[in-house]
């Protein structure tokens, strides 16, 4: 088996780094969680990554068939996810809290499965997983989506501090804003699950 080429995995982990886009999933992760301590906020960013982490290496390794064991195919999850993104915008877009005081670690695990996917690991990035392992190989691929996720990690991980510096109205209209974006996905998933 040959070694996967550095600049392989350079360039696909720019791609991944694109289209798992943790930034955005990092602006998502504040909101959601400006609520909860810090402990717990560790705890979802931790549980965020192993969600997005368990989709990837799975469709890594074992390909489309991972949706066809559930009798899902690509255009299934598009739609089913871009449902999930529309009201999840609408909440948001509305102040609604993601994760409210007192619901504990329901809390934490519903957070962590929304960013996990469909925000990190959504339809764009199964697919294009898919594609980059029939081009490439598992190796460089695992190598590129591993280097995304231990950046995302640490990330999410350094809002405890980060968030010190946040203001409540910068996360409201931060919260308003992604609440629209996150709309607009939902919409762009949809759209795509129906091009037939």
């Amino acid at each position: 088996m040959d070694l996967p080429k550095a600049s392989d995995i350079l360039q696909l982990s720019i791609l991944f780094f694109v289209i798992f886009d943790p930034l955005a999933s990092f602006s998502f992760f504040i909101v959601a969680t400006q609520s909860m301590p810090a402990p717990q906020r560790r705890k979802t960013a931790v549980l965020a990554v192993l969600v997005a982490s368990l989709i990837s290496y799975s469709v890594l390794f074992l390909g489309e068939s991972v949706l066809s064991v559930f009798g899902a195919d690509m255009h299934d999850f598009k739609i089913a996810a871009g449902a999930i993104l529309c009201i999840l915008g609408i909440k948001m877009s509305l102040g609604e809290a993601l994760a409210r005081d007192g619901e504990g670690a329901s809390s934490s695990q519903a957070v962590a499965a929304l960013i996990g996917t469909p925000l990190l690991t959504g339809p764009a990035a199964i697919t294009t997983i898919i594609i980059v392992v029939k081009d490439y190989g598992p190796a460089a691929p695992a190598l590129a989506v591993t280097s995304v996720l231990v950046f995302t990690t640490l990330l999410f991980l350094a809002s405890s501090y980060l968030g010190r510096f946040i203001n409540t109205t910068f996360v409201r209209v931060m919260s308003t804003i992604l609440g629209l974006i996150t709309i607009s996905w939902g919409v762009k998933f949809i759209r795509a699950g129906l091009s037939l």
